[in-house]
């Protein structure tokens, strides 16, 4: 199940987890990535924290945590790589994974075409 939120993530979620990224219109907006920073691997958020950092020859942006829960692994990739988010930010440049404190939240974000209407 793909969901995405306001704040221009997207989540693919599979049991209780989900993996998150940004979105291709994000990766667009923000143009270039140049530096990655992800979370350490156990730490715990909430949702609308600052999970993780990503800057652009344009700018610096936060990404936020998407839904209560603990960061399972990351993505080292992406540290290495920030241009894997640019060229797939659907797939190969996910950013973490993340147990989700309550999987029923899930129900409250948007899916493709709520997300394309916001987009629009």
């Amino acid at each position: 199940m793909l969901k995405f939120t306001e704040e221009h993530e997207w989540l693919k979620v599979e049991g209780d987890v989900a993996t998150v990224g940004i979105t291709t219109h994000a990766a667009e907006q923000l143009g270039d990535l140049v530096f990655v920073e992800l979370p350490e691997v156990g730490a715990s958020f909430s949702k609308g924290d600052d999970a993780a950092t990503v800057e652009s020859v344009k700018a610096a942006s936060e990404v936020y945590c998407p839904l209560d829960g603990e960061i399972t692994e990351v993505n080292e990739a992406i540290t290495a790589d920030p241009a894997l988010v640019n060229s797939d930010p659907m797939g190969a440049g996910w950013f973490f994974k993340l147990k989700l404190k309550n999987a029923s939240d899930i129900d409250a974000l948007l899916d493709e075409s709520g997300y394309k209407e916001l987009i629009g």
